[in-house]
């Protein structure tokens, strides 16, 4: 039999220490307190973010949104893309290497693993070891951590569209919905099959950032980078060694670049789509370099362009905000910007406007022309708000309900609301009329369209 598919080795990344390796641990802490912290913050008597999907409500801090709100998703959305793309041209896998919610659980559980089974060389024996008691008792507490863990963090997923707090006591008294139930399970599988077996797999085959990197990127782009006239010709040596004498570069071939890098890859061979942009490799680097009594700097982070005219760093900033980067800067400010204004200036609360269809018009017992509504009045304040109800568009017209409605803090009510004319004031046919809303005790107020249908 012919295999079709290249067998592929269990990667064993190295722990590393340096300034990359620093950052990428301060994302991981500050990712991971918003991620399981957040759902547990209140604002007022709830909880701060929340995607009640049950109510169709959507509560971030002070704002209510609803589904007719969909626009500021996009919005968020394009800005979202367009950060990418200034990020990239300007940096690289910024995102991927340091961000990245694959980086980050990655990180945390090659962690646990390594606290469990002690570094690469340890981690390699015990996967090569026949089965014993040590080895049984390792692999099961390492794998308990991780099924925890990634429950505890499929529990808070859900606590973003179930309130928190219900969920926790629902868990605790086992009366959860079989919904709930399924999606912490589900999340919980995803981030322990990726995080823990998947791992550089999700970003070398799955993710499609890698694929289209490339288009992002030009010769200013930062990007880690081996420095080939500076380490080659590559070779071993003693820390006294001349260098010169033995026609060497500062490269001393250790292949820790390798070990540490989380997908496997040599820098040496240049840019490759599966690096994630990560700086392990130019911590570990560094760190030989400090002990061969090197410069430092052999890979590092620098663009093509200022390897090929050996630029300084002066230099190297100073094209940074060339016309790509204006372009992406200013469009993103401008999105950001619109949003921003558009947010400010959302009247706190949406209009539906119904025409009954069951009746088209009738005459009353008091010789008027009726026509029937239902409007549907969403109150996105986090206060009790009154409504004043008015309508204009023909003469005499004039609604004959209540005209001063009450609705509750971030909820939606429904009004039938009758509209009459004098009979025989207006031609038969269809009529274009308008309703005002007005927000007693502020200046908000919403007008929606709608048609008086007269009988011809």
């Amino acid at each position: 039999m012919v295999s079709l598919y290249a067998a592929s080795k269990k990667i064993y990344p190295r722990s590393v220490e340096g300034i990359f390796a620093y950052w990428r641990w301060i994302f991981v802490v500050l990712t991971q307190l918003v991620f399981y912290g957040l759902p547990w913050f209140e604002w007022g008597t709830r909880q701060a973010v929340l995607f009640d999907l049950a109510s169709r409500r959507f509560y971030i801090f002070g704002l209510v949104l609803y589904p007719q709100d969909f626009i500021y998703l996009t919005g968020l959305l394009v800005i979202s893309a367009l950060a990418l793309f200034l990020f990239t041209a300007v940096a690289g896998r910024l995102w991927c290497g340091y961000a990245c919610p694959q980086t980050v659980y990655s990180e945390i559980f090659l962690w646990i693993e390594r606290k469990v089974e002690g570094d690469r060389s340890a981690r390699m024996r015990l996967d090569d070891a026949d089965f014993s008691l040590e080895k049984l008792v390792k692999k099961w507490y390492k794998h308990t951590i991780w099924i925890f863990f990634s429950i505890w963090t499929g529990f808070t997923f859900v606590g973003y569209f179930t309130p928190i707090r219900e969920l926790a006591m629902e868990f605790f008294l086992t009366q959860m919905s079989s919904w709930e139930l399924f999606w912490v399970f589900f999340y919980a599988f995803a981030t322990y099959g990726n995080a823990g077996f998947m791992r550089e797999q999700v970003c070398k085959y799955m993710c499609p950032y890698a694929r289209f990197q490339s288009a992002m990127f030009d010769n200013d782009t930062l990007i880690v980078t081996y420095d080939t006239e500076r380490g080659e010709p590559r070779g071993p040596r003693s820390k006294k060694a001349e260098v010169a004498v033995l026609n060497l570069g500062a490269c001393v071939d250790c292949t820790l670049c390798v070990q540490v890098c989380p997908t496997g890859i040599d820098i040496r061979d240049g840019l490759q789509y599966e690096c994630i942009g990560c700086g392990a490799c130019a911590d570990v680097c560094d760190t030989v370099m400090d002990k061969m009594g090197y410069a430092r700097g052999l890979v590092r982070y620098s663009t093509q362009n200022a390897m090929d005219n050996k630029w300084t760093p002066q230099q190297i900033w100073q094209r940074l905000m060339r016309p790509r980067i204006q372009i992406y800067t200013m469009i993103l400010v401008a999105v950001t910007l619109g949003l921003l204004v558009s947010l400010s200036l959302r009247t706190p609360f949406k209009v539906d406007v119904v025409r009954d269809r069951s009746t088209l018009s009738r005459i009353t017992e008091y010789g008027t022309l009726e026509n029937v509504y239902r409007l549907q009045i969403m109150n996105a304040a986090e206060s009790v708000q009154t409504y004043r109800l008015s309508v204009k568009g023909l003469p005499g017209l004039k609604i004959t309900t209540e005209t001063e409605v009450m609705v509750d803090p971030a909820q939606a009510r429904w009004v039938v609301l009758r509209a009459d004319i004098p009979y025989g004031s207006v031609e038969g046919g269809s009529h274009k009329i308008m309703f005002e809303i007005q927000a007693l005790g502020t200046d908000d107020f919403v007008v929606e369209k709608s048609v008086f249908i007269v009988p011809r």
